[in-house]
């Protein structure tokens, strides 16, 4: 498993990240504080507080370089 801070301050950024992590057959959840949800939710995303960064746990075998760059934009 490997850990990130993400942010994902804006609504265009929560549907484009979804969207992005949609397409790996691979466990991401998201923790703030503590409440952990599934990242590939949109309405579990709006439940936390996106004013800050949150912690992205990727639950991924091996190296997880593809992962990594698709998610470039939004790590802090």
């Amino acid at each position: 498993m490997k850990t990130v801070k993400i942010s994902l301050n804006s609504i265009d950024k929560v549907k484009s990240f979804v969207n992005e992590i949609a397409r790996f057959d691979v466990d991401f959840d998201l923790v703030s504080g503590r409440y952990v949800i599934d990242a590939k939710s949109i309405m579990g995303i709006f439940s936390l507080d996106l004013s800050k960064p949150i912690d992205l746990n990727i639950h991924a075998e091996g190296d997880a370089a593809d992962i990594m760059s698709a998610l470039e934009k939004y790590i802090v």
